[in-house]
């Protein structure tokens, strides 16, 4: 039964990923009033209050400045991931992790609305935050909360082979993704933010997919995963695209967030297959 409610907890990831349009377009910017950055001299509300251009709009040198320190973050943010892991591991927090969630199937559930609540506190930090200091204590608390909501996971795939094996294809797998995707959207530059909506709608049914699985005798098997990774392969794509065309030269610390959700989704449904094919 955990290995089955494994899946559910991306949930909270998803509501991340799909949230993404909501964070580049705040509440009340709708068709009738489109986002700011579509208007030439408009302030777009997501912003740094020290800037007022987009990262589109700035010298070739300031926009390669942006992504260095975006993928610099995003680097710091998957380190801080990995070492909270092992130390969490370490410390036999897995196995505890594990026979806790197994009390109850109802336990994913209280996990996954702790997991949405800490995340939408991290991500107004990191993007709305006055201050730097602010931004990054988004970003790590965000990088914390996945660790913890990852730490089950983690430690069933470990206790599946005895050793790291399963974790390692699938980092390689996800980092292989992750650069052919990135590749894409940055060589190209074409602007990807059409995808906003469309994972907008995906989240939301698999969202419901999810919480369906919670209350009936259904299974969300291996199809479910590969259409997930196909979603996160998009989400990607979208936020990668946005820090040319949709970020200002101050929000780099919210860009990785942002990015470093999309990796983590990625990264799940990877590892969530792989755990898969080895059972069978």
């Amino acid at each position: 039964m955990l290995f089955g409610a494994e899946e559910n907890h991306l949930a909270g990831v998803q509501h991340k990923v799909g949230a993404e349009g909501a964070v580049l377009n705040p509440p009340g910017l709708t068709d009738s009033h489109p986002h700011p950055s579509r208007q030439p001299h408009a302030m777009n509300p997501y912003t740094s209050p020290f800037v007022v251009n987009m990262v589109a709009d700035s010298p070739e040198s300031a926009r390669a400045e942006f992504i260095r320190k975006t993928y610099g973050h995003l680097a710091g943010a998957i380190a801080l991931f990995a070492i909270l892991e092992y130390l969490f591991l370490s410390l036999g927090f897995g196995e505890t992790a594990l026979v806790l969630l197994g009390t109850s199937r109802f336990s994913w559930l209280i996990v996954l609305g702790a997991f949405m609540l800490v995340s939408w506190v991290a991500e107004n930090w990191a993007t709305y935050g006055t201050s730097m200091a602010k931004q990054y204590a988004g970003l790590a608390l965000y990088t914390v909360a996945e660790a913890v909501i990852f730490l089950p996971m983690i430690a069933l795939s470990v206790a599946m082979t005895g050793d790291l094996s399963l974790l390692t294809q699938a980092g390689l797998i996800t980092a292989a993704m992750v650069l052919g995707i990135s590749a894409v959207a940055l060589t190209t530059r074409k602007d990807f933010s059409f995808l906003g909506g469309i994972l907008k709608i995906g989240g939301f049914v698999a969202l419901g997919l999810i919480v369906v699985s919670f209350i009936l005798p259904i299974s969300l098997g291996l199809w479910f995963s590969a259409a997930m990774i196909v979603f996160a392969s998009g989400a990607i794509l979208y936020n990668t695209s946005n820090l040319i065309h949709r970020y200002q030269p101050g929000q780099h610390v919210a860009a990785a967030l942002s990015l470093f959700a999309s990796v983590a989704l990625l990264f799940w449904y990877v590892l969530r297959i792989l755990m898969s094919l080895r059972r069978n």
